[in-house]
């Protein structure tokens, strides 16, 4: 079961996030303060941090460095461009600004806990990852169903490669095309539902099996089979 330490000095805030977390199955950890989060982190090792910024004493700026080897998560109403660059090259791993979505935050935590779970773990980059009849080989770039051959483009491929990575998570659009826009930099919110939508045509034509699910006002994900 995963911890994850919550730096907020907002008790609504930090009472939210911990009320939150614990109903999707995660253990918590509470710091009102820089200083705080130093000693808890001292002899605790939690598997993410939520990061606020503006903390008493020291600030989520200036703790940020000082975290090695946990992935963090930066929890701001700063919502400047220039402020999320900074931070991630600081070492957060993402940035998402207040207010906030709760189902778009839990999505991004997911897929930093699998991305840091997979990487600790020594499994192989770039193993083939399957769903169902579904196989994507990241190494040769190449997606089959039961052995045909599905040729995608290359916004497509990177957009079911997010999807079957996480598959039992609904991923939001805007974290779609963060996570895709290093590939695909012409994938924007407007084309991201005509790219999906080719996608899941293509898929489609294989097999009759309709392999991503929309959730409505939320994002998509991969779609259960049925039993």
């Amino acid at each position: 079961m995963n911890t994850i330490l919550i730096i907020d000095d907002d008790a609504y805030i930090g009472e939210m996030l911990e009320e939150l977390l614990t109903k999707e199955g995660y253990l918590t950890a509470r710091a009102c303060s820089g200083i705080d989060a130093l000693v808890y982190l001292r002899t605790n090792r939690p598997d993410l941090i939520l990061l606020d910024l503006m903390l008493p004493g020291l600030s989520g700026g200036e703790l940020l460095p000082l975290i090695r080897e946990i992935p963090v998560i930066v929890v701001s109403a700063k919502a400047d461009t220039s402020d999320k660059v900074n931070l991630l090259l600081s070492g957060a791993r993402d940035y998402i600004t207040k207010p906030f979505d709760t189902s778009e935050l839990l999505a991004r935590i997911a897929v930093q806990l699998r991305e840091h779970t997979s990487g600790s773990s020594g499994s192989i980059p770039g193993s083939p990852i399957t769903f169902g009849r579904l196989s994507l080989d990241p190494a040769a770039r190449t997606v089959l169903i039961d052995g045909i051959p599905v040729r995608l483009t290359q916004t497509e491929y990177a957009i079911l490669k997010l999807l079957m990575q996480n598959p039992s998570q609904v991923i939001p659009k805007s974290l779609i095309l963060e996570r895709i826009s290093s590939d695909t930099p012409d994938c924007t919110e407007s084309s991201l539902k005509v790219h999906i939508s080719n996608l899941r045509k293509k898929l489609k034509s294989v097999d009759e099996n309709d392999y991503i699910e929309s959730v409505w006002g939320i994002g998509f994900k991969m779609r259960e089979e049925e039993s």
